[in-house]
């Protein structure tokens, strides 16, 4: 925290480096932008390259401290629904990684979930190197192929990169009855090609739908007040302004069905892009340097300040109550 650090926090904020507010400086994320606003800070616990199920981990865990907070705010951008399913992250890109100089080390093993493809159900898997001392295995080739391989979310990522040719079609088969996919074409590479693309997202959401709703029944056991976050600008956002049908359609209706608190980035970018006359790559540098710039921070901030204000009883100190006497300076300013 930056500003107001001082003071209590009311809101917990997790998620991914969209969270976190990568590429700006400590006074530019959207959590000190917000805090700024409200007169009261809001705590960061985004980390770079988590996916929602880590974020929820990290929720379970810091809830537990004298950090605690009333209010959450749950993150979900872009892929995180693909990166809940691996074990370790890092073997579906090192290699594009690891030749641009001066990136850190992440994504290692992790806690994660699995589909048991025997028996239908998500299970929750801990983190295989647990220990600083652990993570000098991962420079044993043998060790990361063996502890690899079989992940199904990391096979069918390096598969549609072209990473690897063989897939283990007995379990990929399974995997796709019990999400209620049809038979999935082993025989041509390109009907394989989306048939396992397909199955890759359907797996994801699948994910996410689960650990939303234990994120749900967490803060309503613990009477914490909860806010979800949807955002996947390259993804979603741009197919939005465009006019196409949005791929996470599920993970919406899900939200709708199930009466979450939430809000849609996405929506809310591809309705501001209609107030200029610019082309989408031209709109997304007024906001984007990859993640958020200063001002995509600052516009995110605004566009959830009112559903965040809604959480907090009582009100932040910005937001007195009607009878209190403000300053207005209507028609003052305009003379």
């Amino acid at each position: 925290m930056h500003m107001y650090k001082n003071l209590p926090c009311r809101i917990n904020t997790y998620g991914n480096s969209f969270t976190y507010s990568s590429q700006v400086s400590d006074g530019e994320t959207w959590q000190e932008y917000l805090a700024a606003h409200l007169g009261e800070p809001v705590r960061n616990y985004g980390m770079g390259g988590y996916g929602v199920f880590q974020a929820y981990r990290r929720m379970i865990r810091e809830e537990k401290t004298d950090n605690k907070a009333d209010n959450i705010i749950f993150y979900i951008w872009g892929d995180d629904h693909h990166r809940s399913l691996m074990n370790c992250r890092y073997v579906t890109f090192y290699s594009n990684w690891n030749n641009r100089g001066g990136r850190r080390f992440h994504n290692n093993f992790w806690s994660h979930l699995e589909m048991n493809v025997e028996t239908g159900n998500f299970e929750e898997k801990e983190n295989l190197l647990s220990t600083p001392e652990s993570m000098y295995k991962m420079m044993d080739a043998d060790f990361m192929y063996e502890n690899t391989k079989d992940n199904l979310m990391i096979q069918m990522t390096v598969y549609l990169r072209k990473g690897i040719n063989g897939l283990n079609k007995d379990h990929l088969q399974k995997l796709a009855e019990i999400l209620g996919l049809p038979s999935i074409n082993f025989k041509n590479e390109d009907e394989l090609r989306k048939d396992i693309t397909v199955l890759r997202n359907r797996y994801a959401f699948a994910s996410t739908k689960h650990i939303l709703k234990k994120v749900k029944e967490y803060t309503e056991r613990n009477k914490k007040k909860l806010l979800v976050v949807v955002f996947d600008p390259y993804w979603v956002t741009k197919s939005l302004i465009k006019g196409e049908i949005r791929n996470d359609q599920e993970i919406v209706d899900y939200l709708v069905d199930n009466n979450y608190n939430y809000v849609d980035m996405n929506v809310i970018h591809a309705e501001d892009y209609k107030s200029f006359n610019l082309t989408i790559d031209e709109y997304f540098k007024r906001y984007f340097i990859g993640h958020y710039n200063p001002a995509g921070n600052h516009f995110f901030a605004f566009s959830i300040k009112d559903k965040v204000v809604n959480l907090l009883d009582p009100k932040p100190i910005t937001y007195k109550g009607e009878n209190e006497k403000t300053e207005n300076f209507d028609g003052y300013l305009e003379k």
